[in-house]
């Protein structure tokens, strides 16, 4: 059956690329409202659906739009709500970006359990493939792909031109339990070097070493939560991305993939669930 949360749950915080501080609350919605965003700081009540329809900019975050209504970076919390199996939330915001936490999604799946669930009486709508698609960026080596399977499951290989991380593998099947424990406290990377890039693009001024894992040429500023933190944070990218498609049974297999493929291949799957 369909879930939402049993009562509302606020947090606040500043954005990892804006900088902005955000005052952000979670409230129950009915049976298929699916997750909406509502901006709070604007004049219009307008709201962005969380679906690959709205997706318009996939730079280091994935942003969704319509018309007035701007939200950017929302993978992480949309990787909680789907772990957990909410289906139907409102997500307000005081600003265009929700607060970065500490980089992972662990603050919103505590969020969430401190909200507690409520099963609606309307049966989920299961996304199941019926055939395998895939998304090739072969002059960069990078490829997503869905294959049918029973449950969900994602295999990832990241590779980075970085001594202390070159090849990182993981495969795993989600479930909450292992989402909890596998990958929710997983925080997003960053590069010293890139830096002044990032911030030149106005992104990156609400970072620090203890919301990213922050890497300069030779080492590792920050704290590892996993010596393989780098493939557990894009396995939660990942899950947060491919929810914009529904709620998805497949096995996913990725190399070097970021939101751009991610949000590509959930539009094939989207596709895919609107034909059948």
């Amino acid at each position: 059956m369909q879930h939402t949360i049993a009562r509302a749950v606020s947090y606040e915080g500043i954005g990892l690329h804006s900088g902005v501080h955000v005052q952000m609350r979670f409230l129950p919605a009915p049976p298929d409202t699916g997750i909406l965003f509502r901006r709070t700081d604007l004049a219009t009540a307008d709201t962005v659906r969380a679906h690959v329809d709205f997706v318009t900019d996939t730079l280091r975050a994935t942003t969704l739009e319509n018309g007035p209504v701007m939200v950017a970076t929302v993978e992480h919390v949309l990787s909680g709500l789907a772990a957990l199996a909410i289906d139907n939330c409102i997500i307000e915001l005081s600003a265009p970006e929700p607060p970065v936490g500490d980089g992972s999604a662990a603050v919103f799946v505590a969020l969430l359990d401190q909200a507690g669930r409520e099963e609606q009486p309307v049966p989920r709508r299961i996304l199941r493939l019926q055939q395998a698609c895939s998304i090739y960026e072969n002059e960069a080596d990078r490829y997503i792909a869905a294959l049918p399977y029973d449950g969900l499951r994602v295999t990832f290989i990241s590779e980075k031109d970085h001594p202390l991380l070159r090849l990182q593998v993981l495969d795993l099947e989600i479930t909450e339990d292992s989402y909890r424990r596998e990958i929710m406290r997983a925080r997003t990377i960053g590069f010293t070097d890139e830096l002044e890039a990032l911030r030149a693009m106005g992104l990156g001024k609400g970072g620090t070493l203890e919301n990213a894992v922050v890497y300069s040429a030779t080492e590792c500023l920050s704290e590892l939560r996993f010596p393989d933190e780098v493939v557990r944070h894009k396995i939660l990218d990942v899950i947060g991305d491919l929810s914009l498609a529904g709620s998805l049974h497949a096995h996913i297999i990725a190399r070097k993939s970021g939101h751009r493929l991610n949000t590509q291949l959930a539009a094939l799957i989207a596709a895919q669930g609107r034909g059948m």
